[in-house]
């Protein structure tokens, strides 16, 4: 499939609202609302573009915990399908070779952390199991931009930002000093209501689902649930992003990056790579490897490229183990088809 400006240009401008009628998007395009809804319909069923209303863990006090699993390769694909059915996970893949199943769960604060790994399978093809907390979010899902998005102005990414959302910063993302996730210190998590579970479950399978499916879904009036949105939109506790296929728009090496660094130089390090474009998610992590990081590039010789010429210029990069990525099996919050 070929994807020109203008698909770019709709790709980013629904990760600046995702919500974002035809008619919007066209008039600061400047094409008709029915170019964008057909160019929205072939990105959707071409190039597995999908929008999704996603609950920010950081303003909802959420733990989110990595799991890194080690099988052998007949086990990799049960055991990852198994992950992605459970409702505690975001995303599930399959990396190196199909040996490797890194999978995001979240839980609730004050959550059982055993339930993590209680449901496991039992059996000796599972060769080994960490889990890692996250504990602070440098760029990635509801933290910063991607950093390839540059397709639309600083004027066009304002007018389609809603009112009482922050604006995105404009393209080339630039992080003065450490980087913060979330809400200040002194502010409180977002509560969540009743039937806020079920709105954002129906947000997760599509964000751009009408209010009248919203409504059937929650039992509240069409008025009700556009308010509650606009207000979890505004606090924080509901952000959209854009599901791409990264091979579609060029970047066929997708790698996963664990990473050791000097505790004195972390804050440094995850600030250095929320200004890589290559890097589409970094936090800092508790265990062994103390930073996880996810890393697209075009090919693996620019990955190669990456690791000799930026990775390795970190000041406090100790190790770096990386882990290709094989499949998605869950992806945003959807378990994905296989391919």
């Amino acid at each position: 499939m070929e994807i020109d400006m203008l698909d770019r240009q709709i790709v980013h401008a629904l990760r600046v609202d995702g919500r974002a009628g035809y008619r919007e998007i066209g008039a600061v395009l400047g094409v008709s609302d029915q170019t964008v809804a057909r160019r929205y319909r072939r990105l959707r069923e071409s190039a597995g573009v999908r929008v999704v209303g996603m609950p920010n863990p950081i303003r909802l006090g959420y733990e989110s915990w990595m799991l890194r699993l080690h099988t052998t390769p007949d086990m990799a694909a049960p055991l990852a399908d198994a992950l992605a059915r459970r409702p505690d996970t975001a995303w599930v893949s399959v990396f190196s070779g199909g040996t490797e199943i890194s999978c995001l769960a979240r839980l609730a604060a004050h959550a059982d952390r055993e339930s993590l790994l209680h449901k496991l399978p039992r059996t000796p093809r599972l060769v080994s199991v960490t889990a890692h907390c996250l504990i602070h979010h440098f760029v990635g899902g509801a933290v910063g931009p991607d950093l390839r998005d540059a397709a639309l102005t600083p004027e066009q990414m304002a007018a389609l930002t809603p009112d009482g959302v922050p604006s995105p910063p404009p393209p080339p993302f630039t992080l003065a000093g450490p980087a913060t996730a979330g809400p200040p210190a002194d502010v409180s998590p977002v509560r969540l209501a009743d039937g806020d579970d079920t709105l954002l479950e129906v947000l997760s399978r599509d964000g751009r689902a009408g209010y009248a499916e919203l409504a059937a879904a929650t039992g509240w009036p069409e008025s009700t649930v556009r308010r509650r949105m606009r207000e979890l939109r505004r606090s924080g506790a509901l952000y959209y992003d854009v599901e791409v296929q990264p091979r579609v728009f060029g970047f066929h090496a997708p790698v996963l990056l664990w990473v050791t660094v000097a505790p004195a130089r972390l804050a440094a390090v995850g600030a250095a790579l929320a200004e890589h474009e290559e890097v589409v998610f970094a936090a800092a992590t508790t265990g062994a490897t103390n930073l996880v990081a996810t890393v697209i590039c075009t090919d693996m010789a620019a990955f190669y490229r990456y690791l000799t010429e930026r990775i390795s210029g970190l000041a406090g990069v100790d190790r770096v183990e990386s882990s290709p990525l094989l499949r998605h099996v869950k992806q945003l919050g959807a378990v994905t088809t296989r391919m």
